[in-house]
């Protein structure tokens, strides 16, 4: 695992098993069973471990190999909850799966943002990336009875309005180095929300776009080049990026990386780990 950004991605074995059992599943393509919250899997062990860990997609549970709780889990298992688990203290429970969308959502912020101080072209608003940084990181490092009273959408909003300037310094750097079109046409560099489901943008030069929310479920984005591109929030679930150029994309996460079908010509971040389901 990449040291950098360690805190922020899941490390299952400082956790008490939170996503399999704070979280609903639902049969279907991604899971074989149908579990509500609070249930746990009848594969988590004793340990907190996953007994088909290996075999997850074998056995009807690719989702899971898409999930990151941004290490969300191991915050609230070893800090929040002092390593006290679930198991032990069965009076904790509820309020220990309540609280892991909210650090989840926490830590997510906190991948963005420490995304947007890698950027030089972002400097100009470097400082206060900072402040949000520690603002958040001090946020999860409250109490359970501050996390639950916390108004995570309030501060989403406060740090996305910062992401969103670090996007529009970082696409137009990006955008500037992408040659005009022969025919004169201007391209189309304002892709927020979009649906591109089943798009086909083989090889398509996506240099400094805003995908923001968009759909690219099962796109064909093989060799396309999406460095400086805008993804927080696309849906890259079955997207084909066989060969694409995603070292550089902006705000890219580990789960858009495990949803996404690439391949050893697949470029991606340091900060991301190549998928093992990958081919």
């Amino acid at each position: 695992m990449p040291e950098m950004n360690s805190h922020l991605r899941s490390d299952c074995g400082n956790c008490f098993g939170l996503c399999c059992v704070a979280l609903t599943l639902t049969k279907s393509s991604d899971f074989a069973i149908d579990k509500p919250i609070g249930k746990p899997c009848p594969h988590l062990a004793e340990d907190f471990g996953c007994g088909i860990h290996s075999r997850l997609r074998g056995e009807g549970f690719p989702g899971c190999t898409v999930y990151d709780c941004f290490g969300a889990g191991q915050k609230l298992s070893q800090v929040t909850f002092d390593g006290v688990s679930w198991r032990a203290e069965p009076g904790s429970s509820e309020l220990m799966f309540a609280l892991l969308p909210v650090m989840k959502q926490l830590h997510e912020l906190l991948w963005y943002v420490e995304a947007g101080l890698r950027e030089d072209a972002a400097r100009a608003v470097h400082g206060e990336l900072r402040a949000l940084r520690d603002e958040t990181e001090e946020l999860t490092r409250g109490s359970a009875e501050e996390l639950v009273a916390l108004d995570v959408e309030e501060h989403r909003q406060k740090v996305n309005g910062v992401l969103v300037r670090v996007s529009e310094l970082v696409r137009r750097e990006w955008a500037a180095a992408v040659p005009p079109r022969k025919n004169g046409k201007k391209r189309k560099t304002d892709l927020r929300g979009a649906d591109l489901m089943g798009a086909r943008r083989s090889g398509a030069d996506l240099r400094g776009v805003n995908l923001r929310g968009a759909y690219v479920i099962a796109a064909d984005l093989s060799g396309a080049d999406l460095r400086g591109a805008d993804v927080i929030g696309a849906d890259f679930r079955d997207a084909d990026v066989r060969g694409a150029d995603l070292s550089a994309a902006l705000f890219l996460t580990q789960t858009q990386v495990n949803a996404a079908r690439g391949d050893g010509g697949t470029r991606i971040p340091v900060r991301v780990e190549r998928p093992g389901h990958w081919g």
